[in-house]
């Protein structure tokens, strides 16, 4: 029996955030590690080893970079959890390691299993961990359960203000688009769809797709267009008899194929990578455009500071930014030149799953579910 949290602890009214942070205490619970309350942050405790790391992750002052390499060194190695793929992290952590001779460990998983574990060992006072990547919820669910320390970095200057959340507690590496996809031997590009009500155009009836996963962008676009405006846009589209698929690379795939001739809601860079195999496959935004951030974080009792710190400056830099544009993402970094980015777009609030996610879960497995719960993309 998962034991009851002391009530201040539950203060995030999404169903989907107290199944979470249950689910870490059930976690805890078999694992032997006794519950404790919630630590004050650091300023509050006096804790002086994370005012320590909290000075160390803000300086800017001058020979900054090369105080953080020799320490980095001193320190030898660095522990990452992301939710990134092997094949695309690879690269990453192999440029990383030729580069300062620093050894990498590397912990794969899901986004929710990241963010679970990482939560679960802080909570337990086991830090290991030095790195965290995962989605911007994920991302924030860490944050507001103080795993974090904000961090500073010299390529801050090239990332836009959307890379950063209001608290500036972790920040986009990378972000995932959503866009409509469309197969160019179906439809021609001047023919494509050029904005969310050509797409209730008649003739798009039984061609359009929809991944079932994504409830924030829907509600993201919604709320963009106005909550009743929107919700009215989406009832019509619900009537175009979208077919609902799982995942967005299958998605991409089956767009690429013709079984479905466009895809209302594909991620632009799984469209591009297919695109560049010569698959007969193209995209564009449709205002109000919207991303999602796949985010790096640095907790505030990470035993390797220091390389935690200069793994976070190489992710973020041009360096790396290239790396992560070479494996088909969109880099974060205005330094790197992508076609990928050049539209205004929004990125989703992560408080739509945090806070609101009862809503709009229901909303849209009304609309385009037949009121049945969705199953959660994986990729």
């Amino acid at each position: 029996m998962i034991p009851a949290l002391p009530e201040e602890k539950f203060i995030y009214p999404s169903a989907w955030y107290s199944c979470f942070s249950r689910l870490v205490i059930a976690c805890m619970v078999l694992s032997g590690v006794l519950v404790t309350p919630y630590v004050k942050s650091a300023e509050q405790e006096g804790d002086a080893r994370s005012r320590l790391y909290l000075y160390l992750y803000q300086d800017q002052g001058p020979a900054r970079d090369g105080r953080l390499l020799e320490k980095a060194k001193q320190e030898g190695s660095v522990v990452i959890y992301t939710s990134m793929n092997l094949k695309d992290s690879q690269p990453l952590i192999e440029a990383f390691e030729k580069k300062h001779g620093i050894k990498v460990t590397l912990w794969h998983a899901v986004g929710e299993k990241v963010a679970l574990r990482a939560l679960t060992e802080a909570r337990a006072g086991r830090h290991a961990v030095d790195v965290v990547g995962t989605s911007g919820p994920q991302m924030e669910v860490l944050y507001r359960e103080k795993v974090f320390a904000p961090f500073y970095s010299p390529a801050f200057k090239d990332l836009p203000a959307a890379a950063f959340p209001p608290h500036k507690h972790y920040v986009g590496a990378r972000i995932n688009f959503f866009v409509l996809a469309y197969n160019t031997k179906l439809i021609p590009p001047k023919d494509a769809p050029g904005s969310y009500e050509d797409l209730l155009d008649p003739k798009w009836t039984g061609k359009l797709g929809i991944e079932a996963s994504d409830v924030a962008w829907f509600a993201a676009v919604t709320k963009a267009m106005g909550e009743k405006q929107g919700l009215a846009y989406f009832q019509k589209l619900s009537g175009m008899k979208p077919s609902i698929r799982n995942g967005h690379t299958l998605m991409a795939q089956l767009v690429s194929a013709g079984e479905i001739p466009m895809a209302v809601n594909a991620y632009n860079h799984s469209i591009e990578r297919l695109k560049n195999k010569g698959a007969p496959i193209d995209w564009k935004p449709l205002q109000p455009a919207f991303g999602e951030p796949n985010a790096i974080g640095l907790p505030k009792q990470a035993p390797h500071p220091h390389a935690a710190l200069l793994f976070a400056d190489f992710v973020l830099s041009t360096e790396g930014q290239r790396i992560i544009q070479s494996r088909g993402f969109v880099p974060a970094s205005l330094a790197v030149d992508s076609p990928l980015n050049k539209f205004k777009y929004e990125i989703i609030d992560p408080g739509i799953v945090l806070d609101e996610w009862d809503k709009w879960s229901k909303l849209w497995s009304n609309l385009f579910l037949k009121g049945q719960e969705f199953k959660k993309d994986a990729n």
